[in-house]
């Protein structure tokens, strides 16, 4: 098995672990639509910052090879 697959359990009161156990049986279909849109938001914030954060360490890297 490899550890990378091993994510570490979620902190207490994680927004993320909170969100992907929330019941969504209440919700009206606008709902679900505008909880939908939030998320497809989230994920390209997330993105971005990966990208930013992936780029920085590139960049970090190169100065300290040299």
């Amino acid at each position: 098995m490899d550890t990378d697959d091993i994510s570490p359990p979620p902190r207490a009161g994680d927004p993320l672990a909170l969100a992907v156990r929330a019941d969504l049986d209440p919700l009206s279909v606008a709902e679900l639509h505008a909880r939908i849109a939030i998320l497809e938001g989230e994920i390209v914030r997330t993105r971005a910052k990966l990208d930013h954060a992936t780029r920085h360490r590139s960049i970090a890297d190169e100065l300290f090879k040299k």
